[in-house]
C-alpha cells in the first residue's frame, strides 16, 4: 500500500472537535461502531499526511455516545488542541476489519449514484450524517437542494457496491414535491 494512501484507501474514523481543557486535550466524534475503537488501530492520519497517536481517551461529557475525550502524544496545551478543531482522521482501510452483512463503511457510500425504485437519478451521494436518531444519506442531485434520506432498509432497499449505485424508495412526499417521482397510486 502507498505511504499516503488515496480517499478510498484511507476510512475516516473520527473528527476532532473543541479543545477540552488547557491541557492539550480535544473533543473527538468518533464514526466507529464502538468509540473507544479509534485507539486500536494504530496512529490516526489526518489527510495532510500527520499522524497521531492516542495516548488517553475517555467519555465526553452528555447524551452523546459517540463524542469523547481524547490526549494525542505531542498536543501538550491548548493553543495545539485548538489548532486542531474540524480534523478529520483516518486509517488505511488494511487496519480495519471487513464490514459485515448489511454494514457499509461510509467512504463506500460517498460517491455513489441514488436512482429511485423507479429509476429515476437522484444524484450523488455525497456524505452520512447521524443527527441522533439514525443515518441519513445526504444526496446531491444535479439542480436544486441537497436531500436527506433515512438510511433504513425500508427506504433504501438495495445496496451495490460493485455498479456504484443505490436504489432509493422515498417516503411519500420527500422527492415528489420537486417533481421528479410519479404520483403513486
Amino acid at each position: 500500500m502507498p505511504d499516503n494512501p488515496t480517499p478510498r484507501e484511507r476510512v475516516v474514523v473520527a473528527r476532532i472537535g473543541a479543545a477540552h481543557g488547557i491541557k492539550g486535550e480535544v473533543r473527538v466524534k468518533a464514526y466507529t461502531g464502538e468509540p473507544r475503537d479509534i485507539a486500536a488501530y494504530g496512529p490516526l492520519e489526518a489527510a495532510d499526511g500527520r499522524h497521531f497517536e492516542v495516548t488517553g481517551l475517555r467519555p465526553a461529557a452528555g447524551p452523546a455516545p459517540d463524542m469523547l475525550v481524547v490526549r494525542f502524544k505531542g498536543i501538550g496545551d491548548r493553543n495545539a488542541a485548538e489548532a486542531l478543531n474540524g480534523l478529520e482522521l483516518g486509517v488505511p482501510r488494511d487496519r480495519l476489519p471487513p464490514a459485515g452483512e448489511d454494514e457499509y463503511y461510509h467512504a463506500d457510500l460517498i460517491g455513489l449514484d441514488a436512482v429511485t425504485c423507479y429509476g429515476t437519478a437522484l444524484g450523488t451521494v455525497t456524505g452520512v450524517e447521524n443527527y441522533g436518531a439514525g443515518d441519513l444519506l445526504e444526496i446531491a442531485p444535479k439542480r436544486g437542494e441537497t436531500l436527506l434520506v433515512p438510511f433504513t432498509r425500508a427506504v433504501v432497499p438495495e445496496v451495490d457496491l460493485a455498479a456504484r449505485r443505490i436504489v432509493v424508495d422515498p417516503p411519500e412526499g420527500l422527492i415528489d414535491a420537486a417533481g421528479a417521482e410519479p404520483e403513486r397510486s
